[in-house]
């Protein structure tokens, strides 16, 4: 799938690129093309486990590497324990609380943990708020963490036909290494096999604190995909 939304926003992507076989130079061009026409670059996920002649195709055609993600997966158990550190909550974000949410949000990825491979897309605020908007009206939970009677950290849950995708979580700074994340984690485990879910994944970056928290949890690394970019213009 070829996605474009709005300018600098992070659903301009090209997914699922090598599980189908290797795409045509024309299907390529056609791609590009699309993109050109609405100014934004080609950002192709390619997974490893795709073939290799992809991969080579598209540095012929002038794409470039510029970073990494890791694609984490579990097998969702019958029930997880749920009890969180001392001081901290994790309760349910109601609708009319969503401003609130996603302000928390987009000032936790405003300061990204340095832990690890660095984030490598920064998007302007009101493009990440608008974003995260758009992808909580797609039937995702949102949660919020509480430490010491403080809104600390935030996620999101999206299940359905018995996969659980973790969407986005953060943690305030001030907030960080006191447990929120795993906190955030085993809840929404738990409210994955309360869906009937038989398995669950997430995105992470090389080495993350939050690839360390989800491995922790129970989660294997399934595959590992390269982000290559091309800018285009309309020819």
């Amino acid at each position: 799938m070829a996605s474009f939304a709005t300018d600098d926003s992070p659903f301009n992507k090209v997914v699922g690129l090598g599980f189908g076989g290797v795409p045509t130079g024309d299907e390529l061009a056609e791609i590009e093309h699309a993109y050109a026409v609405v100014g934004a670059p080609v950002q192709v996920e390619l997974p490893h486990l795709a073939d290799p002649e992809i991969g080579i195709a598209l540095s012929r055609r002038g794409y470039q590497l510029e970073s990494f993600e890791n694609v984490l997966g579990i097998v969702v158990e019958a029930e997880y324990d749920v009890t969180p550190p001392d001081g901290i909550e994790i309760r349910p974000s109601a609708d009319d609380e969503l401003t609130v949410w996603l302000n928390l949000m987009a000032d936790a990825v405003a300061v990204p943990d340095t832990q690890g491979v660095p984030w490598r897309e920064e998007f302007p605020r009101d493009t990440y708020i608008e974003a995260e908007r758009d992808a909580a009206s797609a039937d995702i939970s949102r949660y919020i963490a509480m430490r010491n009677d403080e809104i600390a950290g935030g996620a999101g849950l999206r299940t359905a036909e018995g996969i659980a995708q973790f969407a986005g979580a953060a943690t305030l700074p001030a907030h960080r290494r006191h447990g929120i994340q795993s906190a955030l984690l085993s809840t929404r485990l738990s409210d994955a096999a309360t869906a009937d879910c038989d398995v669950g994944v997430i995105t992470t970056q090389p080495a993350s604190k939050s690839q360390q928290n989800a491995q922790r949890s129970g989660f294997d690394l399934l595959y590992t995909r390269a982000v290559l970019v091309k800018h285009t213009e309309v020819s």
